[in-house]
């Protein structure tokens, strides 16, 4: 797993799902080895690749390793070799390549990189259906070879909202691929209606990006509207979803989209871009109805209507929270994930074959 796994100020996504894996494969008849290696993934210095080598080395043969792929998909050189003598799971959060932001030609050459890896390993996990179709077009897998174990989530407390929706909440750290510059420019568009917005997220990850964020706020005079909380974790985080009535995440891509789950999990509505695994973590409450707002990903003036349509009818969100509590009480919890995990696990322990 990456360095930071277990660093309450630097939460995300996959450290989280790494974590509960963690804890709950035991329970599935799976016993657990954790490894963290330290190091800017996935451009790793030398001594964490170092590290990375040395650990997988020391594996005896057959052993079954479970890889994040934050850590594994851009140093094949690393990973190939011990193919043959190892059963290799990579776990992939987000396909390298998909990342925003990158510098020209980084996509293409960690794309490349991922499939290299990917290819040679015994099994791959994706985070939803849409994460797996992915991997299987973008590197030419087996379908076989890849498995679906989706991100669960944990029922709290059920948010009773404020009677008006005025308060905004947006978790995800502050870099280019979560979208926070297109939500800025969005809620600029509605500055003649009440709303407050809060970001929770790590801001150490992109400077430049956060530092343009901070800019567009204030140019935007939007200062005592909006603030960068930096990141949430525990108590801190549970109170900023109690205290919100609709989250928002403006992403240009994701995998899934925990977030989204997290929220709905207290039963609050959502208001996403339709992008990737985004629109299953939506889901539908049992009664057929959508708990939030999918836009296009490339429509800021969409995003904008739906702010506007949430803050402006009561009808909506009356709607909406109804279907965000139906889909609340339908939500699979981490077991499930944890039962799927196994499943892929298994299987990989029993093939004794690898892939091309």
């Amino acid at each position: 797993m990456p360095g930071d796994v277990h660093d309450p100020t630097a939460p995300s996504g996959g450290n989280v799902y790494d974590l509960r894996v963690c804890r709950d494969l035991p329970g599935t008849g799976w016993q657990v080895h954790e490894h963290a290696v330290a190091g800017a993934w996935p451009q790793p210095t030398a001594g964490a690749r170092a590290e990375l080598a040395r650990t997988l080395a020391e594996l005896p043969d057959g052993s079954v390793v479970l890889l994040d792929g934050l850590v594994a998909c851009a140093v094949p050189y690393l990973i190939v070799p011990e193919a043959p003598r190892l059963r290799l799971a990579v776990l992939v959060h987000l396909p390298l390549g998909d990342e925003t932001g990158l510098a020209p030609g980084r996509s293409a050459d960690l794309q490349a990189l991922e499939g290299r890896t990917l290819r040679a390993v015994g099994a791959v996990v994706a985070t939803s259906d849409w994460a797996a179709r992915r991997l299987v077009e973008l590197h030419g897998l087996a379908p076989g070879q890849v498995h679906v174990a989706a991100p669960g989530a944990d029922t709290g407390p059920s948010a009773e909202g404020s009677e008006d929706g005025t308060r905004l909440l947006c978790v995800a750290s502050v870099t280019p691929r979560k979208g926070q510059r297109r939500l800025i420019e969005a809620l600029a568009g509605i500055g003649d209606l009440p709303w407050e917005c809060t970001f929770v997220g790590g801001l150490d990850r992109h400077p430049g990006y956060v530092d343009r964020v901070r800019e567009l706020i204030a140019r935007a005079g939007l200062e005592d509207r909006l603030r960068l909380a930096g990141p949430r974790s525990g108590a801190a985080l549970e109170a900023s979803y109690a205290a919100a009535d609709l989250l928002v995440l403006p992403s240009h891509a994701e995998t899934y989209g925990m977030a989204v789950t997290e929220a709905l999990a207290r039963g609050i509505p959502v208001l996403a871009t339709e992008v990737g695994g985004v629109p299953e973590a939506v889901g539908k409450a049992p009664d057929g109805s959508v708990p939030g707002m999918l836009v296009g990903p490339e429509d800021p003036e969409a995003l904008t209507a739906a702010l506007r349509r949430w803050l402006g009818e009561p009808a909506t969100r009356r709607r909406l929270r109804e279907a965000a509590r139906g889909r609340r009480t339908a939500l699979d919890g981490w077991d499930t994930t944890s039962r799927s995990l196994a499943t892929a696990l298994d299987r990989l322990r029993r093939d004794t074959g690898r892939a091309a």
